[in-house]
């Protein structure tokens, strides 16, 4: 798969004007440099990113903004933390481990702001419910806080771990399933790879997380080192204005967002892209209303996540909601919700 594009060395510095008198106008402006450490390959959730990109969004608000992607979705943060990258895209429960082992980061923006994360068994495994995976195989990632998901999944059906056979595949998720080694899986998202599985005819039955008994949390969302927000929070505070712009022009021209990322991403299946984007963009779409700006994050949301991660034992210890993340760097609402 094609990386995001990197864009040309970013920063040229200004001339000074000469005694000939050399015109301001002709004189190259300083941008500041943006990093970005995507958390994965181009696809639709990134799609008001691309889009900002392809349309110079980023350039218009005075930044050369670099998108990249690592290839391990847990990455992206510690390369904030450690100074090596501006900005991340990464998960809300990243955000809150992070912090607890004392890594200097603060969510400054939802992405997605429910979560995409799910349960997902397919028709021939005979599985209606939760309840009928007794005796069987699930499959997972492999991520601690997902195996507190499925214990929590499990506790809601009547079932424990011991009912269960629960084997860690990494990326190979969707071929478990498929090849009947697994039965039911827990870790695609349903906007992604729940819609490659509808397309391919395996008729799937996709549960997100957070209708199975786990708390809504941000599936996606920015993220920035503390430091950096407080030291000169201006290129993050226009980066976010022009994700905003770029966001808002995907979700109006579904179309032509389907070709920006499907331009970013060679390895993506047309057909099954499209059917992508039309889930996806209403997902990003949070101020669509105008009563919230884009990114807004809900503090009493995050705050009961971070209690029921405390009772789970993910966090060893509780943290105030307020004290991770800030809305304080989005683009002021249109309507004012007072």
């Amino acid at each position: 798969m094609k990386r995001f594009t990197l864009l040309p060395v970013a920063i040229i510095l200004a001339l000074a004007v000469s005694a000939c008198g050399t015109k301001s106008e002709d004189v190259t402006p300083v941008r500041d440099s943006v990093s970005v450490a995507m958390d994965w390959y181009p696809n639709p959730d990134h799609a008001g990113f691309l889009v900002a990109e392809e349309k110079g969004y980023f350039e218009d608000a005075g930044l050369d903004v670099s998108l990249d992607s690592p290839t391990d979705p847990s990455l992206p943060i510690k390369l904030v933390a450690a100074g090596k990258a501006d900005l991340a895209l990464s998960y809300e429960p990243e955000v809150l481990l992070a912090r607890e082992q004392g890594l200097d980061v603060i969510s400054v923006a939802s992405i997605v702001d429910q979560p995409l994360t799910s349960m997902i068994w397919l028709k021939k495994s005979k599985i209606k419910s939760v309840r009928d995976l007794k005796g069987k195989t699930v499959s997972t990632a492999g991520i601690p806080y997902q195996d507190a998901y499925l214990k929590s999944i499990l506790e809601r059906a009547g079932l424990t771990e011991d009912d269960i056979k629960q084997v860690g595949v990494g990326q190979g998720l969707l071929p478990s399933i498929v090849s009947g080694k697994a039965q039911a899986t827990l870790g695609p998202f349903w906007n992604i790879e729940g819609v490659e599985l509808k397309m391919s005819g395996l008729k799937p039955t996709i549960n997100p997380v957070d209708k199975l008994g786990v708390p809504t949390y941000s599936e996606m969302v920015l993220v920035a080192k503390g430091s950096r927000i407080e030291e000169d929070p201006d290129p993050v505070r226009l980066f976010i204005a022009a994700l905003a712009r770029g966001t808002r022009d995907a979700v109006d021209q579904p179309n032509k967002t389907t070709q920006t990322v499907l331009a970013a991403n060679d390895a993506l299946k047309p057909d099954v892209t499209a059917a992508q984007v039309r889930v996806t963009l209403p997902l990003l779409d949070q101020a669509g209303a105008g009563k919230l700006p884009f990114g807004h994050q809900d503090t009493a949301k995050w705050q009961a996540f971070i209690n029921w991660m405390v009772q789970q034992e993910v966090l060893a210890s509780p943290t105030r909601a307020v004290d991770v993340l800030t809305n304080e760097l989005l683009p002021r609402s249109q309507i004012d919700p007072g």
